[in-house]
C-alpha cells in the first residue's frame, strides 16, 4: 500500500532551517549539496529544499509507491494536473501533481538497490 514517507519543506536559509530541526527536535540531517538536506530515518522523513527554483510554495507531502509509471497513469486518468514530470534524484524518482483540492503532492519510487 502506498504511504506518505516524506514531507519536503521550502527553506529560505538551509543552514538556519537545518540547525532549527536539529536543535529543537534532535533530528540528524544529511546534506545533499548546498541547497538540500533531509533526515534519513526510513520512517516519515523531512526534507529541506533551499533552491528557490525547485522549492514548492507550501510543504510537499511525498507518497511512496511501488510503480511510479502506473501511479502517473492513474493520476492523469483522473484529470489531475501533473506539475512536474518524472525526474530522478539521489535515491529514486518522482513526479509532482495537484489533487482536486489544489494541493501539490509528489509520488516517488525508491531506487532499487
Amino acid at each position: 500500500m502506498a504511504r506518505p514517507n516524506f514531507i519536503e519543506l521550502p527553506a529560505r536559509d538551509l543552514a538556519a532551517s537545518q540547525a532549527f530541526f536539529e536543535t529543537v527536535f534532535g533530528m540528524t540531517m544529511t546534506g545533499f549539496g548546498p541547497t538540500y538536506a533531509c533526515t534519513l530515518t526510513g520512517d516519515v522523513d523531512i526534507g529541506l529544499q533551499a533552491d528557490q527554483q525547485e522549492a514548492t510554495k507550501a510543504p510537499l507531502p511525498v507518497i511512496e509507491v511501488k510503480d511510479l509509471e502506473a501511479t502517473l497513469a492513474a493520476v492523469t486518468a483522473t484529470g489531475a494536473p501533473v506539475t512536474k514530470p518524472i525526474f530522478s534524484f539521489p535515491g529514486g524518482r518522482r513526479f509532482h501533481f495537484l489533487d482536486p483540492g489544489g494541493n501539490e503532492l509528489a509520488a516517488m519510487q525508491v531506487e532499487a538497490q
